[in-house]
């Protein structure tokens, strides 16, 4: 260790105009600094008490309750661990030179008081996650892994573990939480299953829906009509309704063909701010291809919704919506704004700051003024009854049943890939995201849209209508 004890080191430390002061103890001391930083909470106390603020035993015994025995066995012991750190060369990882960064983050399930954004704030927090992934490790082995000090890795180390992003094996942490590092094969064959599943889905639904008549069904409330309507012949704009009745019945259609042996309940994570979720993050090189339709999902987020009482708010952001970027976050609270304003305004006129508030989230339209005499129009899609909701459910019912065997087909093999590539404590959170194929999938529903975008079938919003699209409102 240099040619110097811990000892003279502290010597040192405590006098640096020591006869002991030369460049190789210097050195010394540099290295004795950075092992105290791998020493536990109690024992970095106690020696950083004793050595460097030169207090007592029995004063630091008194200070943290503990008897003065054991100030001089962690003291001891301390010291054993300090000379084995200072004999060896601490070996960092690839991460320590080349760290990782999350492409994406997300969550299945309901979002607490806190984004995601605080829980993955930094590089550091991110390549914690990432280093623990597949084994778990002491916060000293996922120090030196990254290559920087324990006392920093401990802190946001805490903080993950309490929030159920980190979970403890003994003295040991591993993520609890799905880290996916997709190949190109594996999303090349992602998005061919999607998109082939989407052909068949979305084309027969759009003339199912088209050809039916059910969208002039006065029970499905639609707030756009074409140039030309009139009160006796009101041309509905059937493609804004679209917008919003394929991917909602995409998304909750054929629920009894599902597999659902495993519950959201046993593998959703309750964190202390009222989250309740599976949280998922993406780790992809810089120079891996991605399939051309990839970008679309970078926008994309749902199907989200919530409830208030007996009705259902049901909304995708994506980027042919005009919405705010932080309003993901603010979703299920802005959602029982909306449905408890939707139920009162039936009833009653609202606050003024309730109407602004609604135009300004392109929910509801406001003319006139504020002292009686205005109109408003809701600008959403509402389905007014449960048996109109039925109806359009039953539709992609039948059609996943007819497509049933391909599905299976299709998602057989990319189902088997995910698992492999996910580590064993996991793959029940996987395996049960992988029930929401062809479902409530934000992947098959985006597909869907494109599909129907590239055939011509379904065209773009007008620029109005992009704050109001895909968000629905119906009976629970």
């Amino acid at each position: 260790m240099f040619g110097v004890s811990i000892d003279e080191v502290a010597e040192l430390i405590a006098d640096p105009y020591s006869e002991l002061d030369t460049d190789d103890n210097r050195d010394a001391i540099r290295r004795l600094q950075t092992e105290i930083a791998y020493l536990s909470k109690l024992q970095r106390r106690i020696v950083i008490a004793y050595y460097f603020e030169n207090r007592k035993q029995a004063d630091i015994a008194w200070e943290l309750g503990i008897p003065l025995g054991t100030v001089k066995w962690h003291l001891f012991e301390a010291k054993k661990e300090l000379k084995r750190g200072m004999d060896t060369m601490r070996k960092a990882s690839e991460l320590k030179f080349n760290p990782i960064k999350f492409n994406s983050y997300g969550i299945n399930g309901s979002v607490g008081k806190k984004s995601l954004d605080e829980f993955f704030r930094s590089t550091l927090t991110q390549n914690i996650c990432y280093c623990v992934r597949n084994t778990a490790k002491t916060i000293n082995e996922i120090a030196d892994d990254l290559g920087v000090s324990p006392v920093y890795v401990e802190t946001e180390v805490e903080f993950l573990e309490e929030y159920g992003f980190l979970r403890t094996k003994k003295d040991r942490y591993i993520v609890n939480f799905i880290i996916s590092e997709p190949t190109a094969e594996l999303l090349t064959m992602q998005n061919d299953m999607y998109k082939r599943a989407a052909e068949l889905f979305a084309n027969d639904l759009y003339d199912e829906l088209m050809n039916s008549g059910i969208l002039d069904d006065e029970r499905i409330f639609c707030p756009y009509m074409l140039s030309g309507s009139t009160r006796g012949n009101s041309l509905r704009d059937k493609n804004f309704l679209l917008w919003s009745l394929i991917p909602y019945i995409a998304a909750w259609s054929g629920e009894k063909l599902m597999d659902e042996s495993i519950s959201f309940e046993e593998v959703a994570t309750i964190r202390p701010d009222g989250a309740h979720n599976i949280c998922h993050a993406t780790v992809e090189p810089d120079d891996m291809v991605l399939p051309d339709d990839y970008v679309h999902m970078k926008n994309w987020c749902g199907p989200m919704w919530s409830r208030n009482g007996e009705r259902i708010l049901w909304q995708i952001d994506s980027e042919w919506s005009n919405r705010d970027k932080d309003h993901t976050f603010r979703f299920y609270e802005d959602a029982k704004r909306i449905l408890s304003l939707y139920a009162l305004e039936d009833e009653f006129p609202l606050p003024k700051e309730d109407y602004a508030w609604l135009s300004e989230g392109g929910y509801l339209e406001f003319k006139g003024d504020y002292n009686g005499n205005f109109a408003t129009l809701w600008k959403i899609i509402v389905l007014r009854d449960n048996e109109i909701k039925n109806e359009l459910l039953a539709i992609g019912e039948r059609i996943k049943e007819k497509y049933r065997a391909e599905f299976d087909a299709l998602k057989a093999p990319y189902a088997e890939a995910v698992l492999k590539s996910v580590p064993e404590h996991l793959k029940k959170a996987e395996e049960y995201e992988l029930q929401s194929v062809f479902h409530a999938d934000g992947w098959f529903l985006v597909h869907c849209i494109i599909t129907l975008l590239k055939n011509g079938k379904l065209k773009e919003p007008t620029e109005g209508q992009r704050k109001s699209l895909t968000t629905l409102i119906a009976n629970e």
